[in-house]
């Protein structure tokens, strides 16, 4: 059983009887579904509402299926995205299935496999997939991105009008895809942190500036300059208008937006913006971060980490939750009914659709670097990663060992590549045996020069496939307080000279032993969970001394492997901040 909020356009009449065409505010209902009781995802498209489970399973509720959903015949289902017009869907083994009538107009309620249309072969396995309004883009594990649908605003980039019913190359080296289920514009994120955008720009949406106001349609990619300064976080993107999220280098998420006045939540500034400009109000504490944010057709939502639900922009369906359908220019909070499901705010997701918006309980699922794992094994003609030394040989190297044993930095693939072209086939098999091995003896000249490019690891290839595709084996199980937490050991491996020394030991036993440990309070135990998986602190916590206290221990107890900036000097940062 799922609880969910859900406010504005009720065309649900298949989940929300005998309720009015307009809620104005919240109104909680039970989503009950016998086989799948934990929701992962749920994604609006047009009047259709799909939801994706724990299990990977996904039902869509349309106007063809009345009050029985459709199941869709898709095994192992990592990510749902859906446009106006189109619905995509992500595999663990890398593959896209899309319908719509831009991507399959004969029959456009027919998934059909769009990664395998790419016409290079080696950009088959797609890592995200991100649904415009009428167009899907895809990042493949060579972070290239490709575009496919319509391309009458410029969305592709690639000037074709008519758009595309197979995937064009529209960029390479992205690390991120922006856009939105009801926009015709897109962001793309390189990763040197450029911006660059394309598209619908009839009211400043792309954020280029006041000298490119008068160009509607930009159908080249173009780069985003006078970006605030920080690390972009995300992007939400409506009709006609976007939303930036930006950490600051004081850790501060700010937030930012561009385009149509009516909808940008600027407040008293009642012209459009052709910048990203940010949205300053009371309701945003400097103790308050904000943990997600979603765009529908004309309006936006935000929670924030004290259990603030806050919304502006068109209000004609009752979609900003504010008891009217009054239009809102600036951040409103809206009056909420008791959350019933769980007391971590951070485990609640906003989903915004043309004319909706949703607040869900899905609990944060530690599954990226598994299902990272998961690919690379399923897909082994794609393990490899192959080098070229100087004299033209070609050495393949494996690609999960890489991703872990460099520092975790894209430019480290890059620069092993710079150092092996200049290197005999010889020396090169030596470089990777340092490698994996960690064994400077082998060759200390060479080591010289990767040391600074490499974790210091043991050689753990043989013991993660072990591991990993070995049942019985790939879970260990921690105890806090009767309550038992699963962890992937390879993680734990990675993640922890303690458990890599327990795992990797021959004379130890390999069963699944039980840890204690009772003696960490809840919030450092989150924190040190979020850590291990995700190398990055978890938002909505308040530090404080006490938990300092207890991670300087849990830190040397747990022998964790730190990196630059480390756990403990990022708490502290954040704690004087």
């Amino acid at each position: 059983m799922n609880e969910i909020l859900f406010f504005g356009d009720n065309d649900f009449e298949f989940i929300l009887k005998n309720e009015p065409r307009r809620i104005t505010k919240p109104i909680q209902f039970k989503f009950e579904n016998e086989n799948e009781k934990q929701i992962k995802q749920m994604k609006l498209v047009s009047s259709n509402l799909i939801f994706l489970f724990k299990n990977g399973k996904v039902i869509e509720y349309s106007d063809e299926s009345k009050q029985n959903p459709e199941k869709i015949q898709i095994e192992n289902i990592q990510k749902i995205t859906g446009g106006a017009y189109n619905v995509a869907i992500l595999t663990i083994e890398g593959n896209v299935f899309a319908k719509g009538k831009d991507i399959n107009p004969e029959n456009p309620n027919q998934f059909i496999n769009i990664s395998s249309l790419i016409e290079d072969i080696n950009d088959r396995v797609i890592e995200d997939v991100v649904s415009g309004s009428n167009s899907i883009y895809l990042l493949t594990s060579n972070h290239n991105v490709y575009g496919i649908g319509e391309d009458f605003y410029g969305q592709l980039g690639c000037n074709s009008y008519y758009g595309t019913e197979k995937p064009i190359l529209m960029m390479k080296n992205v690390s991120k895809i922006f856009s939105g289920n009801c926009s015709n514009h897109v962001f793309l994120l390189n990763s040197n942190q450029e911006l660059f955008g394309c598209g619908n720009n009839d009211y400043g949406q792309l954020g280029l500036g006041e000298s490119r106001k008068e160009e509607i349609r930009i159908r080249e990619l173009t780069k985003i300059q006078n970006i605030p300064k920080g690390k972009i976080i995300d992007i939400q993107c409506a009709i006609s208008h976007s939303i930036m999220l930006i950490e600051n280098e004081d850790g501060k998420i700010k937030l930012y937006s561009c385009g149509r006045h009516e909808y940008n939540g600027l407040g008293d500034l009642y012209e459009n913006t052709y910048e990203f400009t940010e949205i300053k109000s009371s309701l945003f504490e400097n103790d308050d971060d904000i943990l997600d944010i979603s765009c529908g057709s004309a309006h936006t939502l935000i929670l924030t980490s004290k259990g603030k639900l806050i919304s502006f922009g068109l209000n004609n369906f009752g979609q900003l939750g504010t008891g009217n359908t009054n239009d809102q220019l600036t951040p409103f909070q809206i009056e909420l009914p008791e959350l019933r499901f769980n007391e971590d705010i951070s485990n609640y997701h906003i989903s915004c659709g043309y004319l909706k918006s949703f607040l869900y309980y899905s609990p944060f699922s530690f599954s990226n670097l598994e299902e990272d794992l998961i690919k690379l094994f399923r897909r082994k003609e794609f393990c490899n990663i192959s080098f070229k030394t100087k004299n033209g040989e070609i050495i393949e190297a494996h690609k999960l060992i890489l991703k872990y044993r460099l520092n975790q930095n894209q430019n480290e693939i890059e620069k092993l590549q710079e150092i092996i072209s200049k290197k005999s086939i010889k020396e090169s098999n030596q470089i990777f045996e340092m490698i994996y091995s960690n064994n400077s003896k082998i060759n200390p000249k060479l080591y010289s020069e990767i040391k600074e490019i490499i974790n210091l690891n043991e050689k753990i290839e043989e013991t993660m496939k072990r591991i990993y595709l070995n049942e019985n084996e790939k879970d260990f199980i921690i105890e806090r307080k009767e309550k038992q937490y699963k962890f992937p050991k390879l993680i734990l491996i990675m993640r922890s000279e303690l458990y890599r020394g327990m795992f990797l030991s021959v004379t130890e036993d390999k069963s699944n032993k039980v840890t204690d440990y009772s003696e960490l309070s809840n919030k450092s135990f989150q924190i040190f969970e979020y850590w291990i998986y995700s190398n990055q602190i978890k938002r909505g916590i308040e530090i404080t001394q006490e938990i300092i206290d207890e991670i300087k221990i849990g830190i040397d107890y747990f022998q964790l492997n730190q990196t630059n900036p480390n756990l403990f000097d990022l708490l502290i940062n954040k704690f004087n901040n």
